[in-house]
């Protein structure tokens, strides 16, 4: 399968980008005016859509029928909803403080805390009531797979760590931190999309196990693009995990130490699904594509 990857991320992040705008459209006719400006401000702000393109194409890769397309499609933006919402929260400055995100001001900083608050919220809530919205069985273990993956053992929880992340820690506290805040949500985006496609269990952790590798693989990416991106193609300013005294796997393994460690992770996440067919290789793009990527 010849496959260029630019061109796929970005017809399917116009297509996610169409889905996002449809649905703050949806909350406007429901919402206080003022709480679904600030909802869509961050979540049509754009990014790369990692999360949802992850789901679609372990749906794809799996053979997902076109009568499951909707719980698919329905539970990549819940994933959306819920990273951007996880966004706006960091963003706090009870959180990272951060006044940029993705060449522009935050959330907070143009809508006040307590309505980004109340933003962050209602995206996650309604995240969930979108994926619930269906008859499909399917769609409650989805439903509990996302809010473990968002959750106190998940991404909430890596946050928490992630605050508490003081004086010199070792690797693999590190990368227990990562594979919290980062990976977990990662993961629950590879794996929900074969649950979506109704494949059999041993796929099913073929994808989990992609998606922790993939997960490990983009946070150490991002903890290098910190140190030698490009403020302006990653739209906020570089150096800020320094700043904050946290512990980085450069800081750890230097820079091409680190670059060897996500070119390992990538290489797991390779092996986990090399028994899928021809349908995965976005996948095998996408595990290349996160350790190469510049913003």
């Amino acid at each position: 399968m010849s496959l260029h990857l630019g061109d796929y991320l970005a017809e399917r992040k116009a297509g996610i980008d169409a889905a996002l705008a449809a649905q703050v459209e949806a909350w406007r006719r429901e919402a206080p005016e003022t709480l679904v400006e600030a909802m869509g401000y961050s979540l049509l702000a754009g990014g790369k859509r990692i999360r949802p393109i992850l789901a679609l194409a372990a749906f794809e890769a799996c053979g997902g029928p076109a009568a499951r397309r909707a719980v698919a499609e329905d539970y990549a933006i819940a994933l959306e909803c819920i990273h951007t919402y996880s966004l706006v929260h960091d963003d706090l400055p009870a959180m990272d403080d951060d006044d940029l995100r993705r060449g522009r001001p935050t959330c907070h900083v143009v809508y006040g805390e307590a309505t980004a608050i109340l933003a962050g919220d209602a995206l996650l809530t309604e995240a969930f009531a979108r994926l619930a919205s269906g008859p499909e069985p399917e769609r409650v273990r989805l439903v509990a797979l996302l809010a473990r993956a968002a959750g106190a053992a998940g991404m909430v929880g890596g946050q928490k760590l992630d605050l508490e992340m003081t004086g010199r820690l070792s690797l693999e506290q590190v990368e227990g931190v990562h594979r919290r805040k980062t990976g977990a949500l990662l993961a629950a985006s590879a794996e929900g999309g074969a649950i979506a496609a109704g494949a059999p269990e041993v796929t099913v952790a073929a994808l989990r196990a992609y998606g922790e590798a993939l997960g490990l693989a983009f946070q150490i990416a991002d903890d290098l693009l910190d140190v030698t991106g490009d403020p302006e193609a990653m739209g906020k300013r570089r150096g800020g995990d320094e700043a904050r005294g946290k512990t980085t796997y450069p800081a750890l393994l230097g820079i091409e130490g680190a670059r060897e460690r996500a070119r390992e992770a990538s290489r797991q996440a390779l092996a986990a699904i090399e028994d899928l067919g021809a349908g995965a290789e976005p996948l095998r793009a996408l595990a290349r594509y996160v350790v190469e990527r510049s913003a």
